[in-house]
């Protein structure tokens, strides 16, 4: 059996030197060479194992590097490297913003509101009862302040675009899956790229906000629920997937995904994914794919 260890670093912050390489390839007792993807940004090379020794060689590679601002993911070199359905959280993911938090601020909650989303992002309390609570405290709220916030606040983590416009190219269908909203999900869908967009509906009336949202809520076990009844509308393998999120309702999803990354996520998250990003930007995913900087689609 054969394992592919990747490293990743911050585009603006190059650091896969030579030295790293050299020190990769003793801690893994490796004699493959390394595979360049981009410069100093990202590289890998091939590891002689099973499976189930991946996590375990992750961890010894991490802890040699130390404090290197580099990514490590050891993950099978298998024929499914390349996903074919990817499903990625938004807020805090995919954006750089919590949009419930950024709402709240319009009406001087933001830290009320803030505390609630942290605690449900670490999973310390339920998501849905967490969500009714802070949409509860919007009511009344209008919706020209929603577009406000979209225009003004809204931002898209460095290399999202990118990320999707190469998997769509290679044949990926890909789906942004929130526990937010789809006043939001609509337009940062579009901005994007992606294919389709799945997340809550807040309740309108008059132009306002109700301060209810529509039931069934779109939380943890929504998330993994979509990845499965796209997976098999798609004809796929469990292997052809990809999810990514860095929050607790976002642990099925990663979980039942072929490849699962935790994205500068919460400890818990972090902990529980098959591979995880904390320097690299969201291009990390393509190289954790394989793909070399040259097939990227801008």
């Amino acid at each position: 059996m054969t394992l592919v260890a990747t490293l990743i670093a911050n585009p603006a912050r190059p650091a896969i030197t030579d030295a790293v390489l050299a020190e990769t390839r003793r801690v893994l007792a490796t004699g493959h060479q390394p595979r360049i993807l981009h410069g100093e940004v990202a590289a890998e090379v091939l590891v002689p194992g099973a499976p189930e020794s991946a996590p375990a060689l992750a961890a010894r590679l991490r802890a040699a590097l130390g404090d290197e601002p580099v990514d490590v993911a050891v993950l099978p070199a298998g024929a499914h490297r390349r996903k074919r359905l990817f499903l990625a959280d938004m807020d805090s993911t995919m954006i750089g913003q919590e949009c419930i938090d950024e709402l709240a601020d319009t009406i001087g909650l933001k830290d009320r509101v803030a505390a609630i989303t942290e605690r449900a992002m670490r999973g310390e309390v339920a998501f849905e009862p967490a969500l009714r609570e802070r949409v509860a405290l919007l009511k009344g709220l209008a919706l020209e302040t929603v577009a406000a916030v979209i225009e003004e606040r809204i931002t898209l983590n460095p290399g999202g675009r990118t990320l999707v416009r190469t998997m769509r190219a290679h044949g990926a269908h890909t789906v942004l899956v929130s526990g937010g909203f789809t006043l939001f999900t609509g337009p940062v869908a579009e901005r994007i790229g992606f294919h389709e967009h799945r997340a809550n509906r807040l309740i309108v009336a008059e132009g306002r906000l109700t301060g209810a949202v529509e039931e069934p809520i779109v939380g943890r076990d929504a998330k993994r629920e979509t990845l499965v009844a796209l997976r098999e509308r798609l004809g796929l393998d469990a292997a052809e997937t990809l999810a990514v999120g860095d929050g607790a309702n976002d642990l099925a999803m990663l979980a039942e995904a072929g490849l699962g990354v935790a994205y500068r996520a919460k400890p818990a998250v972090a902990a529980a994914a098959r591979a995880r990003v904390e320097h690299g930007d969201l291009t990390a995913l393509l190289y954790l794919q394989g793909y070399a900087a040259a097939e990227f689609v801008d």
